[in-house]
């Protein structure tokens, strides 16, 4: 029996360690990839073949606000990294994913138990103590790789899991920097309110000075204090807008709204250009196809978790110990015992359940694959529209620039036309009404460009690669989160 017993353990071992593989190989899935961006002025593209997008890139990495060139901008955006608590939340699932890719791994090993234990008995009047100590350990053969295949999806998870840190984290810091310029936005639209208050208030000295000369009417008066206080209104509604986008950006860097107060500060005349290379190259760096490409492969690895149910489960097991009087030669070799065993079971009828749950995590396969696939095509047209955005914008701040200056021109003719009496003062509020609306269109392409800008930023990535993923053997040792922390810089410096 012990022969046989020592035999059996030196057969399975070899096949545990070296055991095949049931299931199908992971192969990422092809996905329609053009050769340029349509909006980057390329040339018509020819017919499109599917084929595996790879992990390359050759941009330069780094933080990608920092090409804005704020120093405001860059310290509120490192704060996220600090104090805001979605990120926080997405750090403690991947520490979460990476615990379960190491109790997966702990599956490839033996389970040892210690039963130690301690009694009287009395046998033919005579009481002695009986002690024992024991020990069992059980092994489960990964044979056909139901372990391996666990582990392979666990990895994969847990990489998608800190795609996922690093998808979420650059989404808040493109919904902070949209939050930031928005706020310059208002500051540069309650200026120029304030600016045309003041021009209006002149307007309405010009009024009541042709009132008192007698060559204009009340109603010119009593217009011109309208149009001047309905301006002041407009500029007093503009802080609440403020007040709003700087609550936002607090609670984005994980602060109350009444910690944080921002300096006033400009809206720029144009921002950076973002530079866009093919998109084979680009939208790989793109953490949310990273995130979409890993469980594809989770769910790949539980197809082969699936099929390995339809296969026998060998154990292995083994215990032994000593057990007598501790105060009587205890040590004594007649006082040990062992045993070892090996054991297989076949699950020979389930009504179907196993089948079941293959098709199942086959289904689920297939869905993962077509929201991969979807994920590109999402993130090629966001590309593409940052790109449309970047050359149209720049067209229309250009000509709307002109109709400002227009707008100006107009407003000087009408003023000095109607000093003169030969306009109405009607011709003086629709140019001054056209020129603040083409002065608040200016600012808002100005501010569409800055937004656009970071919105392309965030479509190509924002500096990440697929080369800050965790590798398997990472996962399986403890390592760094990927997210920094540290002394939280100060926001109103």
């Amino acid at each position: 029996m012990g022969g046989a017993s020592h035999f059996a353990a030196a057969t399975l071992l070899p096949l545990a360690l070296a055991g095949c593989l049931v299931g199908p190989d992971y192969s990422r899935p092809t996905v329609e990839t053009p050769p340029a961006f349509k909006e980057g002025g390329a040339r018509p593209m020819p017919p499109r073949n599917w084929r595996p997008i790879r992990p390359r890139d050759e941009a330069d990495r780094g933080d990608w606000w920092r090409v804005f060139r704020d120093p405001t901008l860059d310290r509120l955006i490192r704060l996220i990294d600090v104090d805001n608590q979605t990120l926080r939340g997405q750090v403690a699932a991947y520490r979460q994913a990476r615990a379960l890719v190491q109790e997966a791994r702990a599956q490839l090993f033996p389970t040892a138990l210690g039963a130690p234990s301690i009694g009287r008995t009395s046998t033919g009047g005579v009481e002695r103590t009986v002690l024992t100590l024991q020990g069992s350990a059980t092994w489960e053969l990964d044979l056909f790789g139901r372990i391996r295949r666990l582990i392979e999806s666990d990895v994969a998870a847990a990489q998608a899991s800190a795609a996922d840190i690093a998808s979420v984290r650059l989404a808040l810091q493109t919904q902070l920097a949209t939050a930031y310029y928005q706020l310059r936005y208002q500051e540069a639209l309650q200026r120029l309110l304030e600016r045309t208050a003041q021009a209006y208030q002149r307007s309405l000295d010009i009024a009541q000075n042709q009132y008192a000369a007698g060559v204009a009417a009340r109603s010119d008066v009593i217009t011109a204090q309208t149009q001047l206080q309905t301006t002041q209104a407009n500029a007093i509604a503009v802080g609440l807008q403020r007040a709003n986008l700087e609550h936002a950006i607090a609670t984005l860097i994980g602060r109350p709204p009444s910690e944080v107060s921002l300096a006033r500060g400009t809206l720029p005349s144009s921002p950076p250009a973002v530079p866009v290379k093919l998109p084979s190259d680009l939208l790989e760096r793109r953490p949310d196809v990273a995130l979409a490409e890993r469980t594809v492969q989770a769910q790949s690895a539980q197809i082969g978790v699936a099929v390995a149910a339809f296969y026998p489960t060998v154990t292995l097991s083994a215990s032994g110990g000593i057990t007598g009087d501790p105060a009587r030669n205890f040590f004594a070799a007649a006082n040990s015992f062992w045993s070892v065993a090996a054991s297989g079971s076949q699950v020979l009828f389930d009504g179907g359940a196993r089948t079941a749950a293959l098709q199942a995590v086959e289904a689920a396969y297939d869905a993962a694959v077509a929201n991969y696939r979807q994920t590109v095509l999402t993130a090629f047209q966001q590309v593409e529209n940052g790109l449309a955005g970047q050359r149209i914008l720049a067209r229309q701040q250009g000509a709307q620039d002109l109709a400002v200056q227009s707008s100006r021109r107009a407003v000087e003719i009408a003023l000095n036309e109607y000093r003169a009496g030969t306009q109405n003062y009607t011709t003086v509020v629709t140019a001054q009404a056209l020129e603040l609306n083409n002065e608040v269109t200016a600012l808002q392409v100005r501010l569409n460009r800055f937004t656009n800008a970071v919105s392309l930023i965030g479509a190509i990535g924002g500096g990440w690669d697929t080369r800050s993923l965790p590798s398997g053997e990472e996962l399986k040792q403890f390592q760094p989160l990927p997210i920094d922390s540290g002394q939280a810089p100060r926001v109103d410096e």
